[in-house]
């Protein structure tokens, strides 16, 4: 889908996605001490918003300008700036890079992945989670194509240098009718050398 297409969803509803941020990402970086991070393909800007409200200094991006002009309404204490995150690169090194839900094919995919490691201060932590391709027969909802859901054992190839902090599939709940059911994820911690 292309920015249109996004701007289009977003205006569609009041709030796409929750305003809460992605189970993974409150779990994981609840206790994460705060510093320079950056959200890439943030959407709305939710879980941007969750962690500078715990005192980091955010940038969330996305290439849908509704998506953004709605983050900017929702806080002024993230930095959202309209952009391709394909082409787009942070002025200064970072503590924090999340990419969440970024579902495309793996070429373009990798060659971001692998900037982004550069953008790494020392010790700083690549966070990475989204639909996995076990999820098109093990879980629920998501993309149902299969070019542009992850694989953890290719993402890892791209992440070489770094430390990996966690790396696995993990079940994500999701209600459904009411009931509770799992999609499956990839997700993914690495940590750059401390320096």
């Amino acid at each position: 889908m292309d920015a249109s297409a996004w701007d289009e969803r977003y205006r569609a509803t009041d709030l796409l996605w929750s305003a809460r941020p992605n189970v993974f990402v409150e779990d994981r970086l609840r206790d994460h001490s705060p510093g320079v991070g950056l959200d890439l393909a943030s959407g709305e800007g939710r879980n941007a918003i969750w962690l500078a409200e715990r005192g980091w200094q955010m940038t969330a991006v996305d290439f849908s300008g509704v998506a953004i002009e709605r983050g900017r309404s929702m806080s002024d204490r993230v930095t959202f700036i309209e952009a391709d995150v394909l082409d787009w690169e942070p002025g200064e090194m970072l503590d924090l890079v999340l990419i969440a839900y970024l579902q495309i094919e793996a070429e373009p995919l990798s060659d971001l992945v692998r900037k982004c490691v550069t953008w790494l201060s020392p010790g700083g932590e690549l966070f990475m989670v989204g639909h996995d391709v076990s999820n098109l027969d093990e879980g629920v909802g998501g993309p149902q194509v299969p070019e542009i859901l992850w694989d953890l054992d290719l993402i890892l190839s791209w992440i070489e240098g770094l430390r990996v902090v966690e790396a696995g599939v993990v079940d994500r709940p999701v209600e459904v009718d009411g009931d509770i059911l799992y999609a499956r994820d990839t997700l993914v911690r690495a940590q750059a050398p401390a320096g």
